[in-house]
């Protein structure tokens, strides 16, 4: 009986003694220059980090001294595409399947010949010094070792996302006047519509050995093997570059207006590497990373980066085959994460957001016991990590973890131990929810192009939600006041404000807009370059930063009230209706309203328990009943997340169409392009104003 008693015991002293601890500190107050404020460095860094390697300040260093190190190493897979099939739909439309097989790797030291052979094929093409590659792809291996090829050389990489619409393609290639463009046989043949407006574009290497014959004879094509072959014929050295180099001209996604490219060099990507290689617990040569995420994005830029330095694997997907059920992917025969098992990830929160409701609708559809074990597990769990002694803690999580959650995370392949998410908010229910059911910790940033996707990170032992860490040991992080909103560093019970990043990690500025620099960087008394950002935090009083608005966001209603158009639909978007939200105020009206694109098939389920008859989805989200349904959802997720009555929208229109990249609505990091968005549905807006 003795046994008993303490195996009852123990857990409940461990749980006490855990929530007994005082709050860690993790971030502290410091002096900084430039315009007053309330700053916060990282704890364990007095001063902001620039490089944790000795003796190198640049990412062509990096990579030379990462091969050498590890050569015999595998660096780089890419699965072998085994057949291409069109399915076509009862409803007329053709869906592309793909059966990829095993990963086929290259080495650290290939990667590197790989890399030196294209350097050296650039030059012998006619590329000269001072003239700019573009990169103009979807992530691949081919992008990686362009990607380093150019820095070997100190030729200036612009970066373009592969979804990018035709008029912000001519303008990020004219501004920059590029000489040069690696891009893939599909890429290319989008090129071809607007090939008159290019101007300086002398040569095309296409990734892809088979070159569409749609291409005119405007440029010399060249395939990215025979510029391998051409360089291995013809070796040049390399032109190494230093820290203060740009290394790379990144255009943004565009949320409002043409895309602005932003300047970023060797030395403020160096920066955000090293600082977020002190965060991750034990990173290092055994970890293996799925690379999936658009490299035309900082996030995955700086991740593909860290893990090559650290002597990891990389290994390459997409987001239409990265799991068993993905769309792109032929049923029966795997996804990428299931032959990859990565142990690390990154991701946005929008791709979190479809992997939660893809496990809640298989667990709906399966219904019975396994929902209720499931629900039972999660509910358990749940309780544990907020802190309740009678959650499922020990002996109890495994079980769970073997009998419920163990099929969830084969999902990701069964190995993953951290993920992190940036590029947006991630809402705490998504956040929770990966948690429990993948069992890893996830790592939420917060930065920006313009900082190099520096500026704060939480630890793996921060179990908060709705927070994005203390500042990453690059980078200070200034709260300044802002009257007009009402965010002030005087504020009680925390100090809240516009948020201004500073460090090293913080890039030169806009591309020929000295304008927009000006507005949007500072450099103050002490040397110190920072960016104001336009998002308004708080911080914690463990010295950890939470977002809670934006300025351009805000819109001032009929009577007075403030809405913050993000805050609102974060919160909203955990409906389970909810594909995607834009919420709108117009400040002539005392309430918002909302365009929903609805989630397919948990709206066609409700409706056939319902026994609603419908032709199609179209029809389906006119009907009223529908309406009705997704409203009453929309205002419990609003009721949970507390939000206020004039927040809530009070009539919603449903979108049956999903919003894409290619669509203009929303951009490449999936993020919702508003005034797009307004402008297409301008009509709908409208009805819901006046109806």
């Amino acid at each position: 009986m003795n046994g008993y008693i303490v195996g009852a015991i123990v857990p409940i002293v461990l749980v006490l003694l855990r929530n007994s601890k005082r709050v860690k500190k993790r971030g502290v107050l410091v002096d900084v220059g430039g315009e007053p404020g309330y700053a916060i460095r990282n704890i364990r860094f007095p001063f902001p980090l620039e490089t944790a390697w000795e003796g190198l300040s640049t990412l062509a260093e990096l990579f030379e001294q990462s091969c050498k190190q590890n050569s015999n190493k595998s660096l780089l897979g890419t699965r072998k595409l085994i057949s291409s099939e069109v399915e076509v739909t009862e409803d007329g439309r053709s869906f592309e399947k793909l059966h990829y097989g095993e990963y086929v790797w290259l080495t650290y030291a290939e990667a590197f010949a790989a890399v030196c052979y294209f350097a050296s094929g650039l030059v012998q093409l006619g590329h000269r010094k001072g003239e700019r590659v573009a990169i103009f792809a979807d992530t691949r291996e081919e992008w990686f070792i362009a990607l380093q090829a150019c820095f070997r050389r100190n030729v200036t990489v612009v970066t373009i996302y592969a979804s990018l619409g035709e008029e912000a393609l001519c303008h990020s290639l004219n501004e920059t006047e590029v000489t040069t463009l690696i891009c893939g046989a599909k890429e290319l043949k989008k090129l071809v519509n607007i090939s008159g407006q290019l101007d300086k574009i002398k040569h095309v290497i296409c990734m892809d050995d088979e070159i569409p014959t749609a291409v005119s004879g405007r440029w010399a094509v060249t395939s990215f093997a025979d510029v391998q072959r051409t360089g291995y014929e013809n070796p040049v050295d390399a032109d190494l570059p230093i820290a203060a180099d740009v290394a790379v001209i990144m255009y943004t996604s565009g949320s409002t207006g043409l895309p602005k490219g932003v300047m970023l060099t060797h030395g403020n990507i160096l920066a955000t590497v090293a600082a977020v290689k002190t965060i991750i617990p034990g990173i290092g040569s055994k970890d293996v990373y799925l690379a999936y995420l658009p490299l035309a994005h900082i996030l995955e830029l700086a991740a593909e980066h860290l893990i090559v330095a650290v002597g990891g694997i990389l290994g390459y997907g997409s987001p239409l085959t990265l799991t068993d059920t993905s769309s792109k992917i032929k049923p029966g025969t795997k996804g990428d994460a299931s032959v990859l098992a990565p142990t690390l990830m990154a991701a946005v929160p929008a791709i979190l957001d479809r992997v939660r409701d893809g496990v809640r609708k298989k667990v709906d559809a399966k219904g019975g016991l396994s929902k209720k074990l499931f629900d039972l597990a999660y509910s358990r769990r749940l309780s544990a990590i907020n802190g309740s002694w009678f959650g499922a803690w020990g002996l109890e999580k495994y079980l769970w973890d073997l009998l419920v959650f163990k099929k969830v995370r084969a999902i990701l392949g069964g190995r993953l131990r951290f993920l992190l998410s940036g590029g947006a908010p991630l809402s705490p229910d998504t956040q929770r929810f990966i948690n429990i059911c993948f069992g890893t910790p996830i790592g939420q940033g917060y930065g920006l192009t313009e900082t190099c996707a520096g500026g704060t990170f939480s630890e793996v032992d921060d179990t908060s939600v709705g927070r994005v860490g203390a500042p990453l040991p690059c980078s200070f992080i200034k709260l300044v006041d802002w009257p007009k909103g009402g965010y002030l560093t005087s504020n009680s019970p925390m100090p809240r404000g516009e948020i201004l990043i500073g460090g090293p990690n913080v890039t030169l500025g806009y591309f020929k807009n000295e304008e927009k620099t000006k507005e949007s960087y500072r450099v103050d008394e002490r040397g110190v370059r920072w960016f104001c950002t336009g998002d308004i935090g708080q911080f914690h009083s463990d010295g950890c930063l939470e977002i809670i608005d934006r300025k351009k966001d805000i819109v001032k209603l009929q009577h007075g009230e403030y809405v913050s158009l993000g805050k609102v639909e974060t919160a909203l978007s955990i409906c389970p209706y909810v594909d995607n939200i834009m919420l709108h105020a117009d400040p002539f009206h005392s309430f918002c309203v909302a365009l929903v694109v609805a989630s397919q098939q948990m709206v066609e389920d409700w409706a056939s328990k319902q026994g609603i008859t419908f032709t199609d989805f179209a029809d389906l989200c006119e009907k009223e009943e529908t309406i009705k349904e997704v409203h009453s959802s929309l205002a419990q997720a609003a009721k949970k997340s507390r939000l206020e009555k004039f927040e809530i929208p009070a009539k919603i229109k449903l979108i049956s169409s999903p919003w894409t990249p290619e669509s203009g609505l929303v951009t490449a990091a999936l993020k919702i392009k508003r005034e797009a968005i307004r402008r297409a549905f301008s009509e709908d807006l409208a009805k819901l104003y006046a109806s």
